[in-house]
């Protein structure tokens, strides 16, 4: 039987290519994002490969049609195997302003559209015995980073988030997967004018992390590097942080 998977935010960068390697295994895919234009680019490529794409246009921080949207894939499909709440939002914030709309959003975007997005499966999965809920958090959410409050906090959230649902439900039969990419080759890290470290070609990430959710890894950090220095993010005492921070070191 061919797994079914949904996707948010699947028009391009890490959810884009996800839904390459799983239309190579012939899964139905449930391909989301608000421009709909790109992902009937992404959805044409999907059929190419061998799957079976659905495509559904929203924003994650609407509730509503989130849930209407995975409502419809489940009912389609009679179940669903994996969901992947990968849409989020990066970028500076104006903190100087006094204008809250662009730290609002992010945290619309990044944190509710997380659960607007992994609830409403959770009943169809329980019924299952079954599923994997994965979540794409960031190496930023181990660590509050300096000009990304808003970003680290959302990514901070969603790791919390889903660490505590995998302990409510550990015995249910439902995974809860954790996703920490660095630095990307994305649409979203073009834009950083500074060097990223290690940065990893989403095409390889994508790969590495479909085999991470094959074996269920709790948390899975990527690249490899990180591993070994987010131990240390943890522990830098604050006066590094505020260094970094005047020399403008920002992510």
């Amino acid at each position: 039987m061919n797994i079914k998977v949904f996707i948010t935010g699947a028009s391009s960068g890490i959810g884009e290519y996800i839904a390459y390697e799983y239309a190579k295994r012939g899964a139905i895919i449930g391909l989301t994002a608000r421009r709909k234009n790109l992902l009937e680019q992404v959805a044409a490529k999907c059929k190419e490969l061998g799957g079976d794409p659905i495509i559904y246009q929203f924003d994650v921080s609407d509730a509503d049609s989130t849930k209407q949207a995975i409502d419809d894939f489940i009912q389609k499909n009679n179940g669903i195997d994996v969901v992947i709440a990968n849409a989020g939002i990066s970028g500076k914030v104006d903190l100087q302003s006094g204008n809250s709309d662009q730290t609002n959003r992010m945290l619309s975007t990044n944190i509710l559209g997380v659960s607007n997005t992994a609830l409403p499966v959770l009943p169809s999965m329980l019924k299952q015995k079954s599923g994997k809920v994965v979540v794409v958090s960031s190496i930023a959410g181990f660590r509050a980073l300096p000009s990304r409050s808003s970003y680290s906090a959302s990514k901070i959230a969603i790791r919390f988030m889903n660490n505590s649902w995998r302990y409510t439900f550990q015995k249910q039969g439902i995974n809860f997967i954790t996703i920490c990419p660095g630095f990307i080759e994305t649409n979203m890290t073009d834009k950083n004018k500074f060097k990223m470290p290690f940065l990893m070609n989403v095409d390889v990430f994508a790969k590495k992390m479909i085999k991470a959710i094959d074996k269920n890894k709790k948390t899975y950090i990527a690249p490899w590097q990180w591993n070994f220095i987010v131990p240390l993010i943890r522990i830098v005492p604050d006066w590094l942080i505020n260094f970094a921070a005047s020399k403008k070191v920002q992510k």
